[in-house]
């Protein structure tokens, strides 16, 4: 029993849902909590997403969550941006996810910072040449998050790790990365709770993102036995402090 606990942060595909499809008690489970006064995030490595729309979505499955307790890689992205005040960037994105950005300039001749998140079909042979050379003229580059692949859509696709990994070894300029399991997002969602470390606890199916990231930052992780976990995901060095089943049995620690 962990008496101590106040915050979730949940993960989304592979945890809520998966491949359009909402677990199993999943709904009630987050019901549960919140009436119980626990505050609640929900942290996703999508960057195609806002968390408007991430919200929205999650909201026409029957989740009853507020836009503000969304974090997406994203929106993560563009907070850490807005730090680092610069005059243009070049935005590699797609759909909703380029909502977060509408306060910045943009400029694909010369932009100070290149910025990648899932920019899809437009990953050419054209553009990534393009962000090469700018990177070789002295561009900054930051990869929005790290995964290399991605199964939430159905089919196996290369992830934006995998786009801004090969930009990297490319040009030679070390990228930042912004979502999970990097520490930047876990700040920034811990920021908005009001919590401590301690009374914080990260909800995740992905060993290599969710419960590394939680780990490395230093509040407790819960790994799931749903979405992409595999079995011998157990025989990583890195090791979840809870593993459950199902999302029904996250309320047990309670």
């Amino acid at each position: 029993m962990q008496e101590n606990i106040w915050g979730f942060i949940f993960d989304v595909d592979g945890v809520l849902e998966f491949q359009g499809e909402v677990y199993p008690g999943a709904i009630e489970t987050i019901d549960l909590l919140r009436d119980k006064g626990i505050v609640l995030r929900f942290l996703t490595n999508s960057t195609l997403k806002s968390r408007a729309s991430c919200a929205g979505r999650l909201r026409e499955s029957g989740f009853k969550i507020f836009d503000q307790e969304v974090i997406t890689a994203s929106y993560a992205t563009a907070m850490y941006l807005k730090g680092l005040k610069p005059n243009y960037c070049w935005i590699m994105l797609e759909r909703e996810g380029l909502d977060e950005f509408r306060d910045f300039h943009q400029d694909t001749e010369n932009p100070e910072y290149i910025v990648v998140g899932d920019l899809r079909s437009k990953f050419n042979f054209e553009n990534l040449n393009k962000a090469l050379r700018l990177l070789l003229k002295g561009a900054k580059l930051i990869g929005m998050q790290s995964e290399l692949i991605d199964l939430s859509m159905g089919e196996v696709e290369l992830n934006v790790g995998s786009w801004v990994g090969m930009l990297e070894r490319a040009s030679g300029v070390k990228a930042t990365y912004i979502g999970k399991p990097n520490p930047y997002v876990f700040e920034l969602t811990l920021r908005t709770m009001g919590l401590d470390k301690s009374e914080v606890i990260m909800v995740g199916d992905r060993i290599s993102t969710d419960v590394r990231g939680a780990n490395e930052f230093g509040i407790r992780s819960l790994l799931l036995k749903t979405g992409e976990f595999k079995e011998q995901d157990l025989d990583f060095n890195i090791k979840p402090d809870f593993i459950f089943d199902t999302i029904r049995d996250v309320l047990t620690i309670l």
